[in-house]
């Protein structure tokens, strides 16, 4: 039997059992991608309310969620981060594309989806 909960910590990983926020085989077992961050619009399994999705940063945890917090800003809506992919309600699809390319980190930035 795996520890899922602990009311000292909270979510626990169901791998190596320590704090999700402290987890090493999460982060470990993201695939980096081909190095393209991946922008599109999504509806699907959303009851038709869109969001736009932010694939393929190559950062760490609470490097995307600090990212993640800042582009929900910027848009003025809110999100989440989970899985290494950031979502923001709605359609920011134009306003995301253009934050992102202005970053200095150079990033290859692409329009995905139609």
């Amino acid at each position: 039997m795996t520890l899922v909960y602990s009311t000292d910590f909270g979510r626990a990983c169901t791998g190596c059992g320590q704090p999700v926020a402290q987890c090493a085989c999460k982060a470990a077992t993201r695939a980096q991608g081909d190095g393209i961050v991946r922008v599109s619009r999504e509806t699907a399994g959303r009851k038709g309310k869109g969001v736009t999705v932010v694939r393929g940063l190559p950062l760490d945890d609470a490097a995307l969620t600090a990212l993640g917090k800042q582009l929900k800003a910027s848009c003025g809506s809110g999100g989440t981060v989970k899985d290494g992919v950031i979502e923001i309600q709605g359609d920011h699809l134009d306003k995301v594309l253009a934050w992102l390319k202005a970053r200095p980190e150079g990033w290859t930035i692409k329009r995905a989806g139609g």
